[in-house]
């Protein structure tokens, strides 16, 4: 079976490396004159879904914005992931979740199971609880061969105190989180020379950001557009491993909305510059 990543770089030649989100805020419900409510969420996120799929690479939907109208926002999220799944366009639920034991199992079977009404291509994860309370999640992603986005190396300013403080050998924690994702897709190079399914999220605005060289799985750059990362700044971050970086694109983008036509011609657009 072809392994998450593989489908991702198989996905970003065909379409362009380019993930664009779904982030139904307030501020942009009342931009595309829609309701503050589930109805407005609903619409929303069809106008997207019609708009992207099958044009990009890699969809990330924000589950924050859906949690926020309890059942019925994770209802529109259900029926969302299952159309871009038929229509074949991979998914990153972006959910950052991070705890331990059964609890982080409870989140991998909910995100990465198959069988779950929830399920995506990917989910993003967070692993400041030890790299280790990942592994429920890491072992379903393998068995299943989704994908898992680790957060790595953020932009936010509030993360540099932590982010980049250093291990006796001057590994940035940053660095020890992109060396052990590098660890968990070993296996996948040594079956056959395969991309791994986890990936890192790295902020596009970072100056130093950690060596990406041995991490043979898809690197996720949010900070592209709206936030001041350009195309440039892409290539500088995934020099050597360029296949295997998906710049994020969200605001840019949903400002054209709501017309599908405009949605559509801005991620074929955003595409262009990542080919």
């Amino acid at each position: 079976m072809e392994t998450f990543g593989d489908r991702l770089v198989k996905a970003g030649k065909k379409h362009g490396r380019l993930c664009v989100g779904i982030d139904p805020h307030a501020g942009l419900l009342e931009a595309w004159g829609l309701s503050h409510d589930a109805r407005g969420l609903a619409e929303f996120t069809r106008i997207c879904v019609e708009a992207f799929k099958g044009k990009v690479a890699l969809v990330k939907p924000q589950v924050a914005f859906y949690e926020a109208y309890g059942s019925a926002g994770f209802a529109i999220l259900e029926d969302a992931l299952a159309e871009l799944r038929s229509a074949g366009t991979l998914t990153v639920a972006d959910a950052k979740r991070g705890d331990i034991g059964s609890t982080m199992a409870g989140y991998a079977q909910a995100w990465l199971d198959p069988a779950s009404p929830l399920a995506a291509d990917s989910v993003t994860v967070s692993p400041y609880l030890g790299y280790g309370s990942l592994t429920p999640v890491l072992e379903l992603a393998m068995k299943n061969n989704r994908g898992v986005f680790v957060l790595a190396a953020t932009s936010n300013p509030e993360a540099r105190a932590l982010q980049d403080q250093v291990d006796a050998q001057g590994r940035s924690i940053s660095q020890q989180i992109v060396d052990a994702v590098a660890q968990s897709n070993a296996q996948n190079k040594l079956d056959g020379g395969h991309y791994g399914n986890v990936g890192v999220v790295v902020g596009a605005t970072l100056a130093t950001p950690p060596q990406l060289s041995a991490l043979n799985g898809p690197i996720l750059l949010p900070g592209v557009g709206a936030q001041g990362a350009t195309a440039a700044d892409v290539a500088r971050l995934t020099r050597g491993v360029e296949e295997l970086g998906f710049p994020n694109i969200s605001r840019a983008i949903l400002k054209q909305g709501p017309s599908v036509t405009a949605l559509s011609e801005a991620v074929e657009l955003a595409g262009q510059e990542f080919k």
